[in-house]
């Protein structure tokens, strides 16, 4: 028989930058007791992303950080967006590049990651507030 569970993850705010949030979505997952399945990781926003990526060394971070940066730089001249502030136009376009949602396999009740990688949230704005999660799992 398959089961479906889900449930809301209220993050704290966080400053700009990549933050390891694989232990919440973990936390979620211990306290159904799952099997073997699928883990859904929805993001409720369009200014930051959730990503999986190297846990391990916090330089790999930075480095991504820089490099969206450079992808979507702020105050450039051809945004037309930007009654919400310098960083808020650079967020959208990061958040679509990096995406709002994952998908990842459960074993045994745990995620089925690799050795480095780790959940990030990436919040692209200086103040971008608490941040929601929806997690489903779908699965024995």
């Amino acid at each position: 028989m398959i089961r479906t569970e889900q449930a809301e993850i209220l993050l704290p705010a966080m400053p700009r930058g990549l933050h390891l949030i694989t232990a919440a979505v973990e936390e979620v997952l211990r306290q159904w007791n799952t099997g073997s399945g699928v883990l859904h990781v929805f993001l409720k926003h369009t200014s930051a992303g959730i990503c999986i990526n190297e846990n391990y060394d916090p330089s790999v971070r930075h480095d991504l950080e820089r490099a969206l940066d450079l992808l979507a730089p702020e105050n450039a001249p051809y945004y037309t967006h930007t009654l919400e502030g310098p960083d808020d136009m650079p967020a959208h376009i990061k958040a679509m590049l990096s995406g709002v949602s994952l998908h990842i396999p459960v074993t045994d009740g745990r995620l089925n990651l690799g050795t480095w990688q780790g959940i990030y949230l990436c919040e692209f704005r200086n103040r971008g507030g608490r941040r929601k999660l929806v997690v489903t799992y779908t699965g024995k």
